[in-house]
């Protein structure tokens, strides 16, 4: 269904992720974005076959489980499970190009960790990233953002310091927010199953369950 509704009504955030699995990290980070940038919504969007990263240990069907537990009951948390439906390697730039495609007259903001933005340029086809969505970073404080390379040059150009810009453009964009950091990491949060840890306080009580009945990170007999 194609959206015919007009940017006003706010732009929609995208915050793609193995989510193996997810946590307090991911939640707050979309939660500030939601706020703070008048997000109509915020879509998490769980990878089926992701390009950039060694075999998940939960299968997709798992992750995208533990997400939509994750964020029940948030008012502007939905999930989106095209990346898992679909087959083979699971490019941004391709989900990008579909939700363009249903929302032609809304803004769309990739939201990123500073670690992920870094690593922009060795996408798939990144540099058409920006002309199907904004690109919103969540960094760290004291992160400084790149003056050299590619990365330097869009900022020069595409760099925005408001957040009206977000809603007034479809893409284009690209704007810096500091989130609060957990520290938090999935791959952390493995090793305290695998070590028999409680993750209470880490991942939110229903995420904790599932985990406890799926079994996904226990020890490989």
């Amino acid at each position: 269904m194609s959206d015919t509704s007009t940017a006003a009504t706010g732009p929609l955030g995208l915050f793609g992720g193995t989510f193996d699995p997810i946590h307090y990290g991911h939640l707050r980070t979309a939660f500030e974005l939601l706020q703070a940038l008048r997000l109509q919504q915020v879509r998490f969007l769980p990878t089926g076959n992701p390009p950039h990263r060694e075999q998940t240990l939960a299968d997709a069907e798992q992750r995208l489980e533990m997400v939509r537990v994750a964020v029940a009951g948030q008012p502007g948390f939905t999930v989106d499970d095209r990346e898992v439906r679909r087959s083979g390697l699971s490019y941004s730039v391709d989900t990008l190009t579909e939700l363009r495609a249903e929302f032609p007259q809304r803004p769309l903001c990739l939201l990123l960790g500073m670690d992920a933005f870094l690593g922009l340029p060795h996408w798939h086809r990144w540099r058409d990233i920006f002309d199907l969505a904004h690109v919103v970073v969540a960094h760290r404080p004291g992160w400084k953002a790149p003056t050299q390379g590619p990365l330097g040059e869009l900022m020069v150009d595409r760099g925005t310091g408001a957040i009206r810009d977000l809603h007034d453009a479809l893409a284009g964009r690209i704007f810096v927010h500091a989130v609060t950091q957990l520290e938090i990491s999935s791959t952390e949060l493995r090793q305290v199953i695998l070590g028999g840890g409680d993750t209470r306080y880490l991942v939110p009580d229903s995420v904790r369950d599932l985990l406890r009945q799926l079994k996904c990170y226990a020890p490989r007999q």
